[in-house]
């Protein structure tokens, strides 16, 4: 089962026990995936289509916890390329269907029904905890969210920009910044920050998959941290062994042109030193003189040693060669 499926079946779990979330999260399951029907004698059904059963499981729960009404469920095998199972869930009785649909306000005093079943009013989204009902239901009807060990990607896939804004609202309500962009036919409302998503989880109330996305964040970061140190470690050795290679040849240049007893005792001792130790770090070094020095006053000498080598090869450039 994908991250993604997993939320939504948590989510199916979680009923809120006041009568007016209900309704807010039927009315976000409705406006996105819904459809409504109206016989030529002006008779209303009210259906939704979902691949998920989870979301069709939910939807007939909050309807017969809301308004305790009939509903008619089907599934429907998919064929050739389309495989997967198609769940309907249906008010077909016209009385029922207009409960429904002037309980979510998706239909106007007049009963006109709204262009793309947008919320007519928002007395549905008073509370905050309507808020959440909404968004989560959203979620459950057009949303998805990644793998968060692969990459972070939370949307929600609304048929119009009016209903994108509207989603997108409510997002920000919660503190939450999410963008918008057209992908193909739809606007889509999405949050690709890590921690974001894990605050639009907690919107949702979706416990669980909240601490199993956590965990992952801090083990990707522990991941982060670590790969980090060790880059930053081997780029230091790697650093400190040029300048070791650099510091033999300058020292093996000016032994084979000048000769050590050119050198000041210091600088032939800590030259001495580096030939029969080409591995050993600046403080192994250091502590190998008598008397010790340390790591600074090594490093000066061999840069000493450095420059030496440099002019001795400015004087005579046919040596080197």
């Amino acid at each position: 089962m994908s991250f993604s499926s997993k939320v939504k079946e948590e989510l199916s779990r979680q009923l809120s026990p006041a009568r007016h979330c209900q309704i807010a999260e039927i009315a976000a399951i409705l406006s996105l995936c819904g459809r409504i029907q109206i016989s030529e004698n002006n008779r209303y059904r009210v259906k939704i289509h979902t691949e998920n059963e989870a979301v069709a499981r939910k939807y007939f729960t909050l309807l017969k916890k809301t308004f305790n009404i009939r509903i008619d469920v089907s599934i429907r095998q998919g064929i050739g390329n389309h495989k997967n199972r198609t769940c309907t869930v249906a008010v077909t009785h016209h009385e029922d269907a207009m409960r429904v649909l002037q309980a979510v306000k998706l239909i106007d005093p007049y009963g006109e029904i709204e262009e793309n079943l947008s919320l007519a009013q928002n007395v549905v989204l008073m509370q905050n905890c309507c808020k959440r009902a909404f968004i989560r239901g959203a979620f459950l009807a057009a949303g998805s969210i990644s793998d968060p060990e692969k990459f972070y990607h939370f949307e929600i896939a609304c048929a119009t920009e009016a209903k994108a804004k509207q989603i997108q609202g409510l997002i920000l309500s919660m503190g939450i910044e999410a963008k918008i962009v057209l992908r193909k036919k739809y606007f889509v409302v999405y949050i690709k920050e890590g921690n974001l998503i894990v605050d639009i989880l907690n919107v949702m109330e979706a416990p669980v998959a909240l601490m199993e996305l956590e965990n992952i964040r801090i083990l990707k970061e522990m991941r982060g941290s670590v790969n980090r140190q060790v880059n930053c470690e081997t780029a230091n050795i790697n650093k400190t062994v040029s300048a070791a290679v650099k510091q033999m040849e300058d020292i093996i240049y000016i032994r084979d042109t000048a000769g050590f007893d050119s050198l000041p005792d210091n600088l032939r001792e800590i030259a001495e030193l580096r030939l029969a130790r080409p591995e050993a770090t600046l403080k192994e070094l250091g502590e190998a003189l008598d008397p010790p020095v340390g790591k600074s006053g090594v490093n000066h000498r061999l840069r000493k040693l450095g420059n030496m080598a440099e002019l001795l090869r400015q004087e005579r450039p046919d040596t080197e060669a």
